[in-house]
């Protein structure tokens, strides 16, 4: 298995992908969305995505966000999207993607790398986890303005 960078070479796959990870979060699915948003971060060069293949075929990916942390003055990173095909789960391909944005966000100079999951999604929390991610939003409360 290998776990690669993405490029405009790798656009139709990973919003392949990109896709069906929407689907899990319950939106519908829209593979000319998920294209021309993948294509936008790339070209843009707005996120770092990284990729799971093995013998041709996409197992997953993940993407993450360059931002910083005013507070603290640092750099960071806002890991915002792992998604692992259903038939390459139990494989170690997510734990392959979180280790690869590690090693790549603190090649970067990053801090950290911070992070958001559904209340439901429990085989992410147990990765995260099990990968060292503490949970800190008992001082914050989240919010967003829709606009």
């Amino acid at each position: 298995m290998l776990i690669r960078q993405a490029d405009k070479a790798h656009i139709p796959d990973i919003a392949r992908l990109f896709d069906l990870y929407r689907q899990f979060y319950e939106c519908e699915p829209d593979i000319e969305l998920a294209t021309k948003y993948i294509l936008e971060r790339i070209n843009q060069n707005e996120s770092i995505i990284f990729f799971a293949e093995s013998d041709g075929k996409y197992l997953g990916f993940v993407q993450m966000y360059p931002s910083f942390c005013s507070v603290e003055a640092v750099s960071i990173f806002i890991l915002y999207d792992l998604y692992v095909d259903g038939s390459a789960r139990d494989l170690g391909v997510g734990t392959l993607l979180m280790e690869k944005a590690k090693e790549y966000a603190k090649g970067q100079g990053a801090s950290r790398i911070d992070l958001m999951t559904a209340f439901s999604n429990k085989a992410g929390q147990h990765l995260y986890e099990k990968l060292g991610y503490k949970k800190t939003n008992e001082n914050f409360h989240n919010y967003s303005l829709p606009i």
